[in-house]
């Protein structure tokens, strides 16, 4: 085995292991506090009070890790920089909820850090300032993306973990090492969290953590490389980030048809919509783990193919999506 491949499965493992040791310590911590997520009846019909604030455990595992193992370069300081913001918003936002227009202000303060930092899009066909623009709007949305899953116990943590090898997968395909320890990093934290996030949860992520983690991997995802055999290779990152984009796209929708604010909540994520079809919350979870596990694999598949294959998956993906929504719109109605 190569030192940097043991360099990888260090990172891994010790990330692992520190989200496995925090995250009992949040938890008490939180009930302590009574920093908990309360049933409603509405949209939240858990049983019984469950832990906020496992974001923090997700977020230390992982600085700690880079710490131990990592020399910070520029981008490094900036991600870590506009992380930070996202999470320490989140924490507040978990402790007494900020409005939308609070909560989209601090992270577009995120976004523009991290751009600062020299981490935006980088196509050489568009225009630099067309550049920054995707960059922002590809990183609130994936921030927002990722909030907009966390649903179910283990929903938002696992398919980030997903998302997280498959760019580790890429990384290692592109010789980048910057990229290969965050994901890896970033995918052993995630592992240690599932231990207690998997249902029946004993602790959520909270707004601390699936934002942070939208933010670490659309940015992670943006900045790696695809296009080294065809161009449309560029769009993998859709791809691979398909789940979290498809039930934004999907909740967004049916809200505005609907005449509802769109940032509001409302019962209508894909998740949720399996989950009353006939699935339990366990097996809409891997299931959920299994299509972004094939999303990833495809988006790999892009970066290798000629672009005529790409083409075709991408319309083949757009048209799934478009059968995928319909379905779940004529099949299953959720009283509202």
């Amino acid at each position: 085995m190569t030192a940097l491949m043991l360099e990888y499965l260090f990172s891994f493992l010790l990330a692992l292991c520190l989200c496995l040791y925090i995250t009992p310590i949040i938890i008490e911590a939180a009930l302590h506090y009574d920093i908990v997520d309360r049933p409603d009846n509405k949209l939240k019909k858990h049983r019984m009070p469950v832990a906020y604030l496992g974001g923090i455990a997700v977020y230390l595992a992982f600085l700690f890790t880079l710490a131990l193992t990592f020399t910070f370069s520029r981008e490094v300081l900036g991600l870590l920089l506009a992380g930070t913001i996202i999470a320490l918003l989140g924490i507040i936002d978990d402790l007494r909820p900020l409005g939308p227009k609070v909560k989209l202000v601090g992270q577009a303060i995120a976004v523009f850090v991290l751009i600062k930092s020299g981490i935006y899009v980088q196509i050489i066909l568009l225009p630099l300032p067309l550049c920054l623009v995707i960059t922002f709007f590809w990183l609130m949305t994936i921030i927002n993306a990722f909030n907009i899953i966390d649903v179910m116990d283990g929903l938002s943590a696992g398919v980030a973990l997903v998302v997280a090898a498959v760019l580790f997968f890429v990384a290692l395909l592109n010789d980048n090492h910057m990229i290969a320890v965050l994901t890896i990093s970033l995918a052993g934290a995630l592992l240690g969290f599932l231990r207690y996030n998997f249902e029946p949860a004993k602790i959520y992520l909270g707004d601390a953590g699936s934002t942070f983690l939208g933010l670490m991997l659309g940015s992670l995802a943006m900045i790696g490389s695809y296009t080294n055999n065809n161009n449309a290779g560029c769009l993998a990152p859709v791809v691979i980030l398909g789940i979290p984009l498809f039930d934004t796209a999907f909740v967004m929708y049916i809200r505005w048809r609907r005449g509802m604010p769109v940032i509001y909540g409302s019962p209508d994520h894909f998740a949720l919509r399996l989950r009353k079809w006939r699935l339990s919350t366990k097996q809409t979870v891997l299931a959920s783990y299994g299509a972004s596990l094939i999303l990833g694999v495809a988006g790999i598949a892009m970066m290798l193919s000629p672009s005529v294959m790409v083409a075709l998956c991408i319309i083949g993906f757009c048209v799934g999506g478009f059968l995928c929504a319909g379905w779940l719109l004529k099949k299953i109605d959720m009283g509202m």
